[in-house]
């Protein structure tokens, strides 16, 4: 009998706030450790928290980006979560408990099957703990309080995901979304944006099963292991007539196996109470009206334009969306890909979606920047150049090989330090096009010159096409095209290779 999968996922994401979230110490990354703890962060006698507008509108603008102003809470409390560990001298943690800023919310995946929905329980506030630092030290560790009071939004699923793909597929959604929406830089070395997973298995159709929470994912690649080597132990043990027990564990990327580090706690273990330091969090309607004008196109509206507007697929329009970068890329390519007074079309929006996924994000995917969480789009060639580059294609100036040839000629230039003293790429590829001789042959009788030669030399391949051998027609366009230096029209050179064959 089959066992079914059943995790959910709690995020939590940095907000990209100057300042803490009840004081105003700093949160920049990597400071010398304890400099950027102030008395609010460790809840020295006689201070008091006050709470970040900057961080409260950033989870205002994560509750619109998934569900609109109706799952924004307009009065919203902050708790107390109690429970002892050295890098939490408060002995609690600032948070939300019964009333979050964001309850509900839904993010959209595309899975093997199809689109699927993912629903949110909740989003809310709350500060980060101190970091333990064991590697440094011999036989004990140490206390970093920098990071003691960074504000997160703690973004929680519904148990809805079946499968490792379909939680690293939603991961990646969310990932993107918070950094679409400019809430958090994304940054997972740095901890920016990591994934806690509960993992449990059940029979098809049985109640759901007793979770194991992973904790402390910061890598898309550890959280489908994790999960898949957890969902794995589970089974094995069940079958093997154990039992599992609710607990909280760790995931060793160099073993890629899970372990127990403590038994899990359940809600009333933290004794949740309201914050008396704290007044109640009450949000405006006309905040909310301020901050949803502000919003840019969200990926689904964006996604749906691609299709309507562009007449792009599915498939096409999704991958241009599943980052802000790869969208902004294919528009402002499509736009430098059209000479003076040209219209818009559905073949030039396909031709610059090609272009768009199949060289520039393969070769960020290749370089392992896909999914960085900063804009690796600067470092390699600007859209403007791989339009005008397209265009030179479309017009007949260059045919595709010599595009190609231009394009990683530019990325690998692109990616040294300093490129950008080169000045205006598409410039240069006028440049280079009349330096190096890169203008396609479109003169009819030149090839058909050319090609006649080609079939003197090679009756072999001329009988074996006519006998029925299609592969040998290909052998005679690379021959074609290498005595062209690769610069001959290949439609042209397709045509007449085969009315003389064929005639």
């Amino acid at each position: 009998m089959n066992w079914e999968i059943v995790i959910g996922l709690e995020t939590h994401a940095q907000l990209s706030t100057a300042s803490k979230m009840f004081s105003g110490a700093s949160t920049a990354f990597g400071a010398p450790p304890n400099t950027q703890a102030s008395a609010v962060d460790i809840a020295l006698p006689g201070v008091l928290p006050v709470a970040n507008k900057g961080a409260v509108e950033r989870a205002i603008r994560f509750g619109l980006a998934v569900g609109g102003e109706k799952v924004i809470n307009r009065r919203s409390v902050f708790a107390r979560k109690n429970y002892f560990y050295p890098d939490l001298p408060k002995g609690y943690q600032i948070s939300q408990y019964e009333l979050p800023i964001v309850k509900g919310g839904e993010i959209r995946i595309l899975t093997k099957s199809g689109e699927k929905t993912i629903r949110l329980t909740r989003a809310h506030l709350e500060e980060d703990a101190g970091k333990s630092l064991h590697e440094d030290f011999q036989d004990m560790s140490g206390i970093d309080l920098n990071r003691a009071g960074v504000p997160l939004l703690e973004i929680v699923s519904e148990p809805d995901m079946r499968s490792a793909e379909e939680a690293v597929a939603y991961a990646k959604a969310l990932h993107a979304l918070v950094r679409w929406i400019d809430i958090c830089d994304g940054n997972m070395q740095e901890g920016s944006f990591r994934c806690d997973a509960n993992v449990s298995v059940r029979r098809p159709g049985a109640p759901l099963g007793t979770r194991r929470e992973i904790k402390n994912l910061n890598s898309f690649r550890f959280l489908q292991e994790a999960i898949e080597y957890e969902a794995k132990w589970q089974i094995e043990t069940l079958e093997g007539g154990g039992k599992i027990e609710q607990a909280t564990v760790l995931f060793d990327s160099d073993t890629g196996e899970t372990r127990a580090m403590r038994t899990k706690e359940d809600a009333h273990d933290y004794r949740y109470f309201p914050d008396p330091d704290l007044l109640p969090l009450e949000v405006s309607e006309a905040w909310i009206t301020e901050i949803q004008e502000d919003l840019p196109e969200l990926p689904g509206a964006r996604r749906q334009r691609f299709m309507s507007e562009c007449g792009l697929s599915e498939y096409d329009a999704t991958v241009l969306t599943a980052n802000q970068e790869i969208g902004d890329y294919f528009e402002g390519m499509a736009r430098h890909s059209l000479a003076d007074g040209e219209a818009p079309n559905s073949l030039n929006f396909k031709l610059c979606a090609n272009w768009a996924i199949n060289k520039v994000a393969a070769k960020l995917n290749e370089e392992k920047l896909k999914d960085e969480g900063f804009p690796s789009w600067k470092f390699g060639v600007d859209s403007e150049t791989s339009g005008y580059i397209l265009r030179c294609v479309r017009e007949g100036v260059i045919n595709n090989k010599v595009a190609d040839d231009l394009f990683s000629e530019f990325w690998s230039e692109a990616r040294q330090p300093g490129y950008e003293a080169h000045g205006g790429f598409p410039e240069r590829v006028d440049e280079l096009i009349k330096e190096r001789g890169l203008s396609q042959i479109s003169d009819l009788g030149a090839i058909e010159k050319i090609v006649d030669n080609v079939l003197a030399a090679n009756a072999k391949q001329v009988e074996d096409y006519r006998g029925g051998k299609e592969k040998a027609f290909n052998s005679l366009v690379g021959q074609v095209m290498k005595a062209t230096q690769g610069k001959a029209n290949p439609a042209q050179v397709n045509e007449i290779l085969k009315r003389k064959l064929t005639g």
